[in-house]
């Protein structure tokens, strides 16, 4: 089953339509809403114009060292475009966009291969897809995780032509998924198209074990071969500590003891709702689930339940946990839901997910008015998204209704949300997390010849925004940068304050917002007597609380 196929459908062209502007939609109000967000977005981009400007294309850079914490896969497809459309903003922000598509084509072709004779599945699964509020947000950010469940589907496909005799190309482009996954994100990819293939005696009781587990391993290894054939020459170009980083300490160590995102086992379970809203909490399709799963589970639904059950339990054991780590599941639980609706004759419950977004939409309206969040957006606050949200809700309440499987209805419900709370409340904060400003002025002063330091841990947030052609030096102990500033007094200093109060009196070469405080970059008696005046306040502050 191929896509052209799909297509030439009168119902699946115009669900791909309706998903395809979906996409679109989402795509614009992200990027009319909120500018290259700190510090992820800017610190990917920031690596991958360093890696331009460098014309290294094997060893990531982050401020002018090398950077081990993730993959140059993406870094790569911003690099592919910029050689197209030349250096620009909206390219790597197009990427995600891009590749969610790619991954709704693909489930897509998944639905048809696992049912065959069931179409529609296939035309609702890429509607519930694409309107989970987490892959809504992940959708149109400048992340790893959409592309690297990109490759967990074509993992899926690989695994599933292998179980249907096609070993030798099954299990190839399984290894393709696996090698470049880890490109993309490292070996995580492993345990998220790991379990699927070693559950297929289950869910695939006709393969045979020896030969199957055997295929399995070369897929493995094909994988592992396609990673080394960048690793083994980055390693080389990047040192001793790099080398190491990426061969260990970023995979390890991350998995067994994170570093960073520590949360219980049990986490996960009360974000689940969140994460798949609307759809989780619709009681009819809890239903139609459950039905499926006791009387009617076919090997399409054994080879979802391979996919989602044991990817949560391998997650919720791991220390370092975050939502977006289990996106690659969500392809699975698009398919099993539709799967398990297309059987009933009428899926109810619509009015919880309908009360949910009422509820948000309340919550909006009193958050805007009260609280710090009031405070934080300037002027009155953007009332008619919300406003517009209220009216999706009575559409979708009214439309639904009308219909046995409103599955339509909620998709946009799950399209609005995203939409609405970022014109309300993202687009007023703009100016706070566009550091375009204040990285142009650290370029005008680097230009001058000036070196410019900066304040605490630097997350790359204004490398690629002002096109930053040498790293700033990057000092986190006070003492230590008062005695830099000292021994440079012609240097400039990127340092943070509460308020713009706090730099009342200094020479301020440029200031502004940023996510909830103020930074401004000053020159060295400046920045000198800033940190004096902010390590005597905290100093003061310690003393009365003792």
């Amino acid at each position: 089953m191929n896509v052209g196929a799909f297509a030439a459908e009168p119902r699946g062209r115009g669900v791909l339509i309706l998903t395809s502007a979906m996409l679109i939609l989402l795509t614009v109000v992200a990027m009319a809403s909120r500018p290259i967000m700190p510090i992820d977005e800017t610190r990917y981009i920031g690596v991958a114009w360093e890696m331009w400007l460098r014309g290294d294309f094997l060893v990531p850079f982050k401020n002018g060292a090398p950077y081990s914490h993730k993959p140059p896969l993406m870094m790569w497809l911003f690099q592919a475009g910029w050689a197209v459309f030349g250096v620009n903003e909206w390219w790597p922000r197009l990427v995600s966009p891009l590749v969610s598509f790619g991954n709704v084509l693909l489930t897509i072709i998944l639905a048809r291969r696992l049912w065959p004779d069931r179409a529609n599945v296939g035309n609702q699964a890429i509607l519930i897809l694409v309107s989970c509020l987490l892959w809504t947000a992940f959708s149109t950010m400048v992340m790893f995780d959409i592309i690297l469940a990109f490759f967990t589907l074509l993992g899926m496909h690989g695994t599933l032509s292998a179980a249907h005799g096609k070993t030798g190309r099954g299990f190839a482009l399984l290894g393709l998924a696996i090698g470049l996954g880890i490109l993309a994100k490292g070996p995580v990819i492993l345990l998220h198209v790991l379990p699927v293939a070693l559950l297929a005696p289950w869910w695939n009781p006709g393969v045979r074990k020896s030969r199957w587990f055997a295929g399995i391993f070369a897929a493995i290894l094909i994988g592992a071969a396609l990673a080394l054939c960048w690793a083994i020459p980055a390693g080389f170009a990047g040192g001793d500590e790099y080398r190491r980083a990426i061969f260990w300490g970023q995979t390890a160590n991350r998995m067994v003891e994170s570093f960073a995102h520590r949360h219980a086992a049990w986490w996960y379970l009360p974000h689940l709702p969140l994460m798949f809203f609307p759809w989780f909490v619709w009681p009819g399709l809890w239903r139609a689930v459950s039905r499926f799963v006791r009387l009617e589970l076919d090997a399409g639904g054994r080879f979802c339940l391979a996919w989602i059950v044991p990817v949560i339990i391998i997650f919720s054991f791991i220390s370092g946990k975050q939502m977006q780590y289990l996106l690659p599941i969500f392809p699975a639980f698009a398919l099993l839901a539709a799967r398990s609706a297309e059987d009933e004759e009428r899926v109810a419950g619509l009015w919880m997910p309908v009360l949910a977004a009422l509820a948000l939409g309340v919550a909006l309206l009193v958050i805007g008015k009260k609280g710090s969040l009031a405070d934080a957006i300037p002027g009155v606050l953007a009332f008619w998204p919300v406003g517009l949200l209220m009216l999706a809700v009575v559409a979708v309440y009214w439309l639904g209704r009308r219909h046995a499987k409103p599955v339509t209805h909620l998709a946009l419900l799950g399209i609005a949300i995203p939409v609405c709370v970022q014109l309300a409340f993202i687009r007023p904060l703009y100016s706070s997390y566009d550091v375009r400003p204040m990285a142009t002025a650290i370029r005008q002063a680097q230009d001058s010849g000036r070196e410019v330091a900066h304040d605490g841990t630097y997350h790359n947030q204004y490398q690629f925004a002002g096109r930053l052609q040498a790293p700033l030096v990057e000092i986190e102990d006070t003492e230590t940068l008062k005695s830099w500033l000292t021994a440079h007094p012609q240097a400039y200093a990127v340092v943070y304050a509460k308020d713009f109060s706090s730099f009342k009196g200094l020479i301020t070469i440029a200031s502004q917002r940023y996510r909830g405080r103020t930074v401004a970059l000053l020159d060295a008696p400046s920045a000198l007597t800033l940190l004096e005046k902010l390590t005597g306040n905290s100093v003061r502050q310690d003393t009365e609380q003792q």
